[in-house]
């Protein structure tokens, strides 16, 4: 038995962002530079890892707004486009470069863009399939999130919002990866007391917090966060490890600000002629990030030197290498006051690796090859392989939490975004009404409460929010904000006359056409009761 275990948990989540409407939408490109930056190169080292032998177990949240637009036709066909324009732009960068100090990176993009659109295809655009693929090879354990990373503590007023937001959730992922989620990523990792039980209702075993929401439980926890806790319902809760976290995430003693390691602040799409980029930026003319960057950090200053992939390649061997031995002697130090093997959580945004960070999916490579191949004190697991050879855990209640600045709630309850919940309180309560009075609406009136849930979950992401409290893209989260608020309430009142539009109903289910199988119904206060006599499935 090893000495120690590590559970690597990335947590992949984009608010759901589709304009049928336009032909270029800029918030589309969120999806298609995640698609490009991130989820390719992680999967192409799952993969790799897997093709090579190596035994190795990670824990992978897609989110219910992500499958969607993995999955979707419209935003399918034009990522293809987005990409096809990629690879015209990294053809002229590799004849604009030959000779100078910026080719070797050049040649780099190319290669992994001609990568990326191999692999891209050959899932027919689906890239929902390879991530299931190596779930059923047993290589990662899926996770789900709340239906539309919902701010969950805040919606318990009105439970109905929460299980509704749960069972979409938990549905989606049956639907597309054939199995119920073995735990969930609270949004946020938002946690207050009760929310366990309504997971539990959902067949779903664990979930994860900030490292205070464990430490501050109800009863100190013996182990600290370095093993999880059951909450009453039975329920576990993982405690994110501080340490592991900040070599990763801390602007200033993580890895990611290392001198060598690519800027992300520097980008063609600034730096060169806008004739030149013209054809690769924004089509209304203003400049954008086109992916294509040629320097590295360099130092706190100004002056950026240019970028040199093998010594960046190095580096990230160095910081896998560091990582792991700084694990090591944490695990060996803690051994001596625990009575079983530690557990070290560390949990990140997917999106840090390869999107922010340009060399992560590589430093993660590097990391897993030397925690399976190289030692043996540490071993690679996840939150439900650790319960099933610990089933024994202290029960106690975690604290109210977060991840956000303070950890606490104040990031998504502020001067900035107050207004919006007393709103969505009462679309709420509109909704549960509507689904009580009407469990049995077929036709058109079944289809207009069927969009109206889907409004609503669309109205309560919190990545409206949180844009609102960090000051970009405000415009966008507000009128996201109220506009499904607006749609909502026009249903509503359509169906409360019966007069339901059915040219603007067939309108709003193509625009916001988030999970086609949604069920309304989920809204229905006797929910509870009819999810626990059937039990998970």
């Amino acid at each position: 038995m090893p000495k120690g275990y590590l559970a690597l948990v990335l947590h992949a989540h984009l608010p759901f962002v589709r304009h049928p409407e336009h032909e270029s939408f800029l918030e589309e490109r969120w999806l298609y530079e995640a698609v490009t930056e991130t989820y390719v190169p992680l999967l192409e080292v799952f993969q790799k890892l897997a093709a090579d032998g190596v035994s190795y177990r990670l824990t992978v949240s897609l989110s219910p707004p992500l499958v969607s637009m993995l999955t979707d036709g419209l935003l399918q066909e034009r990522y293809a486009r987005h990409l096809e324009g990629l690879l015209e732009l990294a053809e002229k960068e590799e004849h604009r470069t030959y000779g100078g100090p910026c080719h070797a990176t050049a040649l780099l993009y190319g290669r992994r863009l001609r990568r990326c659109r191999d692999l891209y295809y050959r899932y027919d655009r689906n890239l929902v399939r390879p991530f299931k693929e190596l779930q059923d090879a047993g290589c990662l354990e899926i996770m789900t999130c709340a239906a539309t990373h919902g701010y969950l503590p805040f919606m318990m007023l009105r439970p109905e919002a929460v299980r509704a937001q749960v069972e979409t959730a938990v549905e989606t992922h049956r639907q597309h990866f054939g199995v119920t989620p073995p735990g969930i990523w609270l949004p946020e990792c938002a946690y207050t007391p009760g929310l366990d039980e309504i997971l539990r209702q959902y067949g779903l075993k664990y979930f994860l917090t900030d490292t205070h929401g464990v430490l501050y439980a109800s009863h100190r926890p013996r182990y600290g966060v370095f093993a999880p806790i059951y909450c009453p319902s039975g329920v576990a809760a993982f405690g994110r490890d501080p340490e592991s976290s900040r070599q990763v995430w801390s602007m200033r003693e993580g890895y990611p600000g290392d001198y060598e390691y690519r800027e992300y602040y520097r980008d063609i799409g600034f730096d060169l002629d806008y004739d030149y980029v013209r054809p690769y930026i924004h089509p209304d003319g203003f400049r954008i990030n086109t992916g294509f960057k040629y320097h590295r950090i360099t130092g706190r200053d100004n002056f950026k030197d240019y970028y040199q992939p093998d010594r960046a390649r190095e580096k990230a061997a160095v910081h896998a290498g560091n990582f792991l031995f700084n694990r090591q002697h944490q695990v060996r130090w803690l051994a001596g006051f625990m009575d079983r093997p530690v557990l070290l959580t560390a949990p990140y945004d997917a999106e840090l690796f390869g999107h922010w960070w340009f060399e992560g999916p590589r430093w993660l490579d590097y990391l897993i090859r030397k925690l399976v191949c190289d030692q043996t004190e540490i071993e690679l697991i996840t939150p439900a392989a650790y319960l099933e050879r610990q089933p024994l855990n202290q029960m106690t209640t975690p604290c109210a939490s977060s991840w956000g600045n303070k950890g606490y709630h104040e990031v998504w309850l502020c001067a900035a975004n107050d207004w919006v919940y007393r709103h969505l309180h009462i679309a709420g309560d509109r909704m549960v009404e509507m689904a009580n009075e009407r469990p049995r609406a077929s036709g058109a009136v079944e289809r207009a409460l069927n969009q109206a849930g889907r409004e609503l979950l669309l109205a309560q992401a919190s990545d409206w929010a949180f844009i609102m409290s960090t000051g970009t893209m405000v415009p966008y989260a507000v009128r996201r904000t109220k506009e499904h608020l607006l749609n909502f309430q026009r249903l509503r009142q359509e169906i409360r006359e019966d007069r339901v539009d059915e040219g603007h109903l067939a309108y709003l289910e193509g625009k916001n056409n988030i999970f086609p199988r949604f069920d309304y119904r989920c809204y229905r206060s006797d929910r509870a009761e009819v999810r626990h006599c059937r039990g998970p499935r």
